[in-house]
């Protein structure tokens, strides 16, 4: 098992442990969890957002770089259950990453200049 494969086992080990199952979701279930773990992502984002100093106005401010690591990986858990209720595995996350990524390429090398709503519809 390589370490993204463990990443996905030991979430889904964590979520049925909270309780949570994701597997087989009915279509509700999977909109109400995606919706879930989005907010808690958000919530994260804050938290990280708070470990660096973005307030230019407040000089008391410290860059917590260790606790940025923490909501990091915290948004990491919350992304994986996220593709864990649309049904994708590790190896699913990994191929859509390298299908959207070779888009991002090919957007770049075109100039990105207009949105082509249709350049990533191939990616499962």
């Amino acid at each position: 098992m390589d370490k993204f494969e463990e990443i996905f086992d030991l979430q889904e080990k964590l979520n049925e442990r909270i309780g949570v199952t994701l597997k087989d979701l009915t279509p509700e279930k999977k909109t109400e969890w995606v919706l879930n773990y989005t907010r808690a992502m958000q919530q994260e984002i804050a938290e990280l957002i708070d470990s660096v100093p973005w307030k230019w106005w407040a000089k008391y401010q410290e860059f917590d770089e260790q606790n940025a690591r923490v909501e990091v990986v915290d948004l990491f858990h919350f992304l994986i259950s996220a593709a864990q209720a649309l049904g994708m595995s590790a190896d699913d996350v990994y191929q859509a990453y390298l299908a959207k990524n070779k888009v991002n390429h090919q957007r770049q090398e075109s100039g990105y200049t207009e949105k082509d709503h249709d350049d990533s519809r191939h990616i499962q």
